[in-house]
């Protein structure tokens, strides 16, 4: 039998379907204004697929369901590059590097506002040229977010800061998945689907600069960072190479695990032949059936993490094999009746979809031949649809508190110590460039900004 198309039947129809995901937005909603950090997202989608068991009618095609949702490629490369970012992260942040860094930032009187205003920029530049926002938030934390604290700026501004950054160059990055899967699935030339959507994503950019410049908190007294002990050793430096090393690759095309790995392995190298690191600092097995080292620390750090990962992607084969995706498509459809009801009906279908999945480039490609169809019929050129699907990815799968924009960053703060942790649910009040980006898309539905192309970009449209 085809899983992926295997229907789960429910008691109470519609209704029935429905309970695991209305059981995880409640726990989920708790959990954002507990502030709860990552353990309390893993409760709630693990309520919601308990919830499910009560209401299904068939209970093995309902465990069949979650085993499909974890059989997804998507969740082993999240899964192998949280554990993966895990020991690159605590490569650096165990060196010494972000200490020496934060003396000479703030010797160059680099502080507060100002440092988040760079940090937002620089981020910007990685996710533009890497063209994965997932893989800058393994980059940047471990460096930025804690100098960044001890440079004066609170904690969930330095990571409004970094998710902001990388949500512009997802958006906009021409080697972005999201942006190769918009342009693809609508028809639409890579290069003139860049260039017009700059019209949406730089006003989006330099709306969220000035929001940092103006309201970003900062304190006279830094929180106290785990490990940090005040040393400078201006020979830590050295272990930026994991950084430049996964960088790079991600730059020339390799996949995020291979990066990460041989950013690891120059870590290792570069930590053991410097001395900055014995053997008995990354691995270590005292006796009495216990390890230590740093490396097993990370790897363990991540497992609240890795659980919540493994409730997401079950509750995503779950509500894939109730029909949920395909009832909402073919909901909106009915929607779209004029040009605006069209563009509003894009927005609506690829935001709820990228928000319950969590990952934009899913809902782009599940969404594309529905939204090619209905936007030829109304009227709404290849690279408006192109746009609005890309942009609206970029604001409601970055707003959502358990989608890996949210959870990931979090998690990555956790490492430097409880008083400097952001929840997950505090992430999108300060994501200024995806709320800029949310005003942008109104406007542009509500007045027609956009939407009308020069006659360059209709010459060159290549033909269905």
């Amino acid at each position: 039998m085809d899983k992926k198309t295997q229907r789960v039947a429910y008691r109470f129809g519609k209704i029935g379907s429905l309970a695991p995901l209305i059981a995880a937005v409640a726990m989920i909603l708790w959990a954002a204004f507990s502030q709860s950090n990552v353990n309390g997202y893993v409760l709630a989608f693990f309520a919601a697929l308990i919830t499910g068991i009560v209401f299904t009618k068939d209970e093995k095609a309902y465990g069949e369901a979650l085993v499909y949702g974890l059989s997804k490629p998507m969740f082993a490369v999240i899964v192998l590059a949280v554990i993966l970012a895990a020991i690159s992260g605590k490569l650096i942040s165990s060196s010494g590097v972000v200490q020496t860094i934060a003396s000479y930032v703030v010797a160059a009187g680099f502080t507060g506002k100002l440092f988040v205003a760079a940090t937002f920029l620089i981020t910007c530049l990685l996710a533009f040229a890497t063209g994965t926002s997932v893989g800058t938030y393994f980059v940047v934390i471990p460096i930025l977010f804690p100098v960044g604290i001890m440079a004066g700026v609170t904690p969930t501004f330095m990571i409004g800061a970094i998710v902001s950054g990388a949500a512009f160059g997802d958006n906009l990055g021409p080697i972005s998945d999201t942006t190769i899967a918009s342009s693809a699935t609508q028809r639409a030339d890579l290069g003139m689907v860049v260039k017009t959507r700059t019209r949406y994503s730089l006003p989006a950019a330099i709306g969220a600069l000035f929001l940092f410049l103006l309201f970003s908190k900062t304190t006279d007294k830094a929180p106290v960072i785990s490990g940090n002990d005040g040393t400078i050793n201006p020979i830590s430096l050295v272990m930026l190479v994991v950084p430049v090393v996964i960088i790079v690759l991600c730059m020339m095309r390799k996949h995020l695990i291979t990066a990460l790995s041989w950013g690891i392995l120059a870590g290792i190298f570069a930590g053991l032949i410097f001395g900055i690191y014995t053997v008995a600092d990354l691995i270590a097995f005292p006796g009495g059936f216990s390890v230590s080292g740093a490396i097993i620390e990370a790897i363990t750090g991540t497992a609240g993490t890795v659980a919540m990962l493994i409730g997401v992607f079950s509750l995503l084969g779950v509500l894939e094999c109730s029909g949920f995706f395909e009832d909402v498509g073919t909901l909106l459809t009915r929607l779209a009746k004029s040009e605006r009801s069209t563009e509003a009906t894009i927005v609506l279908s690829v935001g709820i979809l990228s928000m319950v999945t969590g990952v934009i480039s899913v809902a782009i490609v599940a969404l594309g031949d529905l939204i090619n169809e209905i936007g030829e019929k109304a009227g709404v050129n290849r690279y408006r649809r192109a746009n609005l699907m890309d942009c609206t990815g970029c604001v409601f799968c970055f707003l959502a508190p358990w989608t890996v924009h949210c959870v990931i960053p979090a998690q990555l703060t956790a490492q430097f110590g409880d008083a400097v942790a952001v929840a997950p649910g505090s992430v999108p009040l300060v994501n200024y460039y995806s709320l800029c980006m949310m005003v942008i898309l109104i406007l542009a539905i509500v007045t027609g900004y956009g939407r009308k192309l020069p006659k360059e970009y209709t010459k060159s449209a290549p033909s269905d």
